[in-house]
């Protein structure tokens, strides 16, 4: 039954047996055929939040659910968190609804003063840094709720307010009867999801609010897809937190208030920088957000003449750096790039160091692109900067707040070749020491992870990296998957190929 028949459901309507004044509706939950309103109650003088179940009591499964929602809201009306309104009451007909209302449940909580979420985004999606303070609320209510074990349903925008001081809230209470912890970690990346792009990425969502986009697979396409200068890690938890995979999906919201929790901290330190203005021609640019205003103070004249004879300093040694690179590259010796070459031997099968296959010389592969199991590919138009030849281009991963396996198992080049080689070894030159890889062997392109071999492993030095693989069938496609980036500090992991040497074995 809509609300279009209630007369009462309108500004000015009394119900509750007179106790509910309505003053403004706030929204509607369609999935739990819900409306949400600001009311004033007239005994205790005090604007409340209803969250009014509508229905025919005639239909005894619609009103099984109310009555089942109703009794969830009141079972978590003992949780008590800023994230979370405090349940006041719970209405049922005969228990304080009349049956004649057309109502099935009502959930009376206190009043959320601030401004409702979809007003926040209506001009538009907000900074990494602010989407991630106003989220922490909510998601740490959340995250207490589940170790409560309450299911507080938070899955639907309009359930939610910002409070007078910036904190998501969850002000309309009543999980739907058949919602699981599981909703409310998907409800928490939809709404991040939302905060991010202006669109909502799960069914049954408000009129009027543009849907995620979706690629071929069905899968909801990545903030950072739409918004390039969005943290790759913010980005995926968004999406992660929607997929229903047991492999790459986040189940819970600790993993997603961890994310939140370095996001916060990053923003922190980037907040007093001054804005970049110079921009690359190619994809590589970054966009540091400020909350402060420049000044042309002399503090700031000195720190820029600082900054310039710094970026003087890094330019010069780049250019030394590349003509020994452009020496060695026409010698006969190995280029040095930024420091000794390592070559690692692999381990046989009985224990002992297995002969290497006797090199015949570099082979260049026809293609290479990005292998990524999560669709979410770091850098993919750059990957064939890592076999140009030019060791002064590269591809690079994002930079992870997270190591791997957190957001996701790893990531790697697929290098395809024209026919059918088996390689004596792989060659890598990188600055991220630190960096584990394996070298593995595909059927095909696409093949999954669990299809491919293993034909070595390393840990990257600063520099090259010379990697001695095992015995193995010729083939046609050879994955570097990166197991383990480099981590420089601060919360940082993100990972540098220059170039890499596949050398055919005799």
């Amino acid at each position: 039954m809509s609300s279009g028949v209630h007369a009462a459901l309108v500004p000015g309507g009394v119900i509750g047996n007179g106790r509910y004044r309505l003053l403004a509706k706030s929204g509607a939950d369609a999935r739990s055929n819900a409306e949400l309103w600001r009311a004033r109650d007239g005994q205790l003088n005090r604007d409340v939040a209803l969250t009014i179940l509508l229905g025919d009591l005639a239909n005894g499964e619609a009103a099984a659910r109310a009555r089942r929602t109703v009794e969830r809201a009141m079972h978590a009306s003992s949780f008590t968190h800023p994230g979370v309104s405090r349940v006041i009451d719970v209405l049922t007909p005969g228990t304080g609804i009349r049956p004649d209302e057309g109502i099935l449940g009502m959930v009376i909580a206190e009043w959320t003063q601030g401004t409702d979420l979809m007003d926040l985004i209506a001009e538009g999606p907000l900074p990494a840094g602010a989407a991630t303070r106003l989220l922490e609320p909510l998601g740490a209510a959340i995250e207490g709720a589940h170790h409560a074990g309450l299911v507080l349903g938070a899955d639907h925008p309009q359930r939610i307010r910002v409070t007078s001081d910036g904190r998501l809230r969850l002000a309309f209470p009543g999980p739907r009867p058949d919602a699981i912890a599981r909703d409310d970690v998907k409800g928490l990346g939809a709404i991040l999801y939302l905060l991010l792009t202006g669109r909502w990425a799960l069914p049954g969502g408000p009129q009027g609010v543009p849907v995620a986009p979706t690629g071929p697979d069905g899968s909801v396409v990545a903030p950072n897809a739409l918004h390039p200068y969005l943290p790759h890690d913010l980005s995926s938890v968004a999406v992660r937190s929607l997929e229903d995979t047991s492999v790459g999906g986040i189940r819970t919201s600790a993993a997603i208030l961890q994310v939140l929790d370095q996001i916060a901290a990053e923003e922190a330190q980037t907040a007093l920088l001054s804005p970049v203005s110079s921009r690359d021609d190619d994809d590589d640019e970054q966009v540091v957000w400020t909350t402060q205003k420049p000044r042309q103070d002399k503090q700031t004249k000195k720190k820029l003449w600082i900054s310039v004879a710094v970026l003087a300093v890094a330019t010069l040694t780049v250019i030394v750096w590349l003509s020994v690179q452009i020496v060695g590259f026409f010698s006969d010796e190995p280029t040095k790039g930024g420091g000794p070459t390592v070559v690692i031997n692999q381990p046989g099968s009985n224990g002992q160091t297995a002969p290497p296959p006797a090199p015949a010389g570099p082979v260049q592969p026809g293609q290479i692109g990005v292998y990524d199991v999560t669709n979410q590919p770091d850098s993919a138009n750059q990957a064939s900067r890592a076999v140009d030849g030019n060791a002064g281009t590269f591809w690079r991963t994002d930079n992870y707040f997270q190591p791997f396996p957190t957001l996701k198992p790893g990531i790697g080049l697929m290098a395809s070749f024209a026919e059918p080689v088996k390689l004596a070894s792989v060659t890598v030159t990188s600055p991220s020491k630190g960096t584990k890889v394996e070298i593995r062997v595909a059927s095909a392109l696409d093949s999954p992870l669990e299809e491919t071999k293993v034909i070595g492993v390393a840990d990257l030095s600063d520099g090259q990296t010379q990697i001695q693989l095992n015995e193995h069938e010729a083939t046609g496609h050879v994955l570097i998957w990166i197991t383990q980036l480099a981590s420089p500090g601060g919360g940082k992991n993100q990972t540098e190929i220059r170039e890499i040497v596949y050398t055919r074995a005799q």
